[in-house]
This record gives C-alpha cells, sequence and structure tokens, in this order.
C-alpha cells in the first residue's frame, strides 16, 4: 500500500469530495470555483470568469461563495477519515484554500452531522411556519463561527430599522436598469438556490415580500410597517466581518454555510440576502444604527419550513474538479 506522500485520491474518494463543493450555496447559484486535486491535497480555486458587475461588482459574494464551498470541502474530507491542514494563501490569486491531509483522525460528532446535512440544504424562500426558533436553538446554529466573522440576532427592536433600510433599498434596486437585466440574464429556473438569489416563482413576489429573495422590477415592495411585522415572524441573522477584505469575505463564507447546516440538522430551514446590501449607504447605516463591530455581509432568515423546499441544479462533476488522471470523468 502505497505511503501518504505516494498516495492519490481514489475515484470514489474524488466524487466524494467533488460533490460536497457543487452542493454549496453560491450567489445566483453561479458556483464560482473551481477544484483541483493534486496527490493529497484539495485546492479550491476562485472562478472570477463568473462575474456579476452589477450585482457583485467588487467579488464579495462571489468569494463568500467559495468560503461555504470550503465549509462542504473541509466537511467531506473529514467525513472520509482524513486529519487536515486548511491554508488560505493571501493575495489576489485565483487559489483561495489548499486542504492537505495529515494522517488519519475520525470525523467528530458535528462534523458527521453537518456533512449529513449538506445534502439536505436548500434555500427556503417562502414564509416560515409558525413556529418560534429558541434561544437555545439559536445558540447551536451560531456557537461555531470562525475568529474574525460575527453574528447579531435580530431582537424585535432591530427589525423595525432594518425593515426601513429594506424598503430605501429595495426601491433604489427597481430602479437601476443595469442591475434588472443582469438579474434577468442569470436567474433562469436552474439558477435557483444560494447567496443573495432565490427564483422568485410567479405570484411569489407579488406578494409583497421581496426580501426574502431577489428584488425585481415587478416586485411590490410593502411599506415599512407591513415589512416590520413580516420580519417580526422570522428569525433574522445579521453576519458581520471584523475586516471588509478578500480574507473577511471568505471567512464569512465558512460562517454562513457552518451555520446553515447546524440549522438544517435542527429541522430549520434558511435563505441568505446579500443583494440589499450592495446598496453601500444601506450597508452604513445598518453597521451604525446596529451598532455592529464590522460591517454587515450578508442576511439569514431562519425558521421552521411550511412546506418541501425547491432543490436547484447544479453543474456536472466535470465542470468543478481536475484530477491529474484525465481518463476520470463524471
Amino acid at each position: 500500500m502505497p505511503n501518504q506522500d505516494e498516495r492519490m485520491w481514489s475515484d470514489s474518494e474524488v466524487e466524494i469530495l467533488a460533490r460536497a463543493v457543487i452542493r454549496a450555496p453560491s450567489v445566483h447559484n453561479i458556483q464560482p470555483w473551481s477544484l483541483n486535486l493534486p496527490g493529497m491535497r484539495a485546492e479550491l480555486s476562485e472562478r472570477t470568469d463568473l462575474s456579476l458587475p452589477e450585482h457583485d461588482p467588487t467579488g464579495r459574494d462571489r468569494l463568500i461563495s467559495c468560503g461555504a464551498a470550503l465549509e462542504n470541502l473541509v466537511l467531506a474530507v473529514r467525513v472520509l477519515g482524513w486529519a487536515i491542514e486548511v491554508e488560505m494563501p493571501p493575495g489576489q490569486g485565483p487559489l483561495v484554500a489548499v486542504v492537505t491531509t495529515s494522517g488519519r483522525e475520525p470525523p467528530s460528532g458535528r462534523e458527521l452531522h453537518a456533512y449529513a446535512a449538506i445534502s439536505r440544504r436548500r434555500s427556503h424562500r417562502r414564509p416560515f411556519a409558525a413556529i418560534p426558533v429558541s434561544s437555545s436553538m439559536l445558540a447551536s446554529v451560531i456557537g461555531q463561527l470562525p475568529r474574525g466573522v460575527g453574528c447579531r440576532v435580530l431582537s424585535a427592536g432591530d427589525k423595525d430599522g432594518l425593515a426601513a433600510l429594506l424598503e430605501q433599498a429595495s426601491r433604489t434596486i427597481q430602479s437601476r436598469d443595469g442591475l434588472q437585466r443582469e438579474l434577468e440574464e442569470w436567474t433562469g429556473d436552474w439558477r435557483s438556490d444560494g447567496v443573495g438569489d432565490g427564483l422568485v416563482r410567479p405570484g411569489y413576489d407579488k406578494a409583497g415580500l421581496p426580501w426574502a429573495g431577489l428584488v425585481r422590477r415587478t416586485s411590490l415592495v410593502p411599506d415599512v410597517r407591513t415589512l416590520a411585522c413580516r420580519l417580526d415572524a422570522e428569525s433574522i441573522l445579521i453576519f458581520w466581518a471584523k475586516d471588509d477584505d478578500r480574507a473577511g469575505h471568505f471567512t464569512t463564507g465558512v460562517a454562513m454555510q457552518r451555520s446553515w447546516l447546524a440549522a438544517v440538522d435542527g429541522g430549520l430551514a434558511a435563505s441568505v440576502l446579500t443583494q440589499l446590501l450592495h446598496e453601500e449607504p444601506v450597508r452604513e447605516r445598518m453597521t451604525a444604527e446596529l451598532n455592529l463591530p464590522g460591517p454587515p455581509q450578508l442576511i439569514m432568515r431562519l425558521g421552521y419550513p411550511d412546506g418541501p423546499v425547491r432543490h436547484a441544479s447544479r453543474r456536472r462533476l466535470g465542470e468543478v474538479v481536475r484530477h491529474p488522471d484525465d481518463h476520470r470523468s463524471f
């Protein structure tokens, strides 16, 4: 049997790793990553060719998406029984993370539960069931955040202020012609799950809940009082990063996915919104009014699902993974 330095990922291991990565949420479900598997390493790279210049001009959401993919990748390697070391190279290069195996080690109970939740995670854009989420459940959802990222669970008073900010941002977004054209291009039927995306089904956005998915020109934006009442029926989390840079955005994605999987493991459903946070005046006001230690990166809504959640299409494994053995196809 080859030693650790000579070993390569087996066919079944490659498939497990690749399937975990492609199930990560991403902005408009564009899945902006590639996975290279040399030796016993797993290299995750950002695909800058998949860009959203109107929605995501700085690439912040794209990096958050890659962070979510890394969390899934790490869980898959751990469930395969490998101890790991994770390196996040500095700089602007496409390589965003390297996972290296360092011997055998069984996964923890938390890792097994989180990995099992990967295949069940969906974006829930509909209203939630009228069942409150307990404070102990919320604490477990946000109890494993990486260093540099925090989360604020909004109180009733916080939600009143958030409603005003959401209404302001929605009006601005509806008036931006370039952004609305980009939304039409990138939100076809197969792109319905991810970070700040969500295919708003016909009739749903017209019910007056544009903040739960994408704000389109045809969305009926409710008044602040109505929106505040709807927000009050849900658990709302604001994720912030101490550093508003590439590392901070990437780590936010790790935190988001870690919390999302913990929520799914606890029987909850969730969806994530970032579109409104690309309106800088809104983002700055939210930071100040909520007294956040760092700029907000995303909004997560949590609750118990009121029915089945739609599954989104994914890229073929061969479009995502690269392996030294060219004969392998998926």
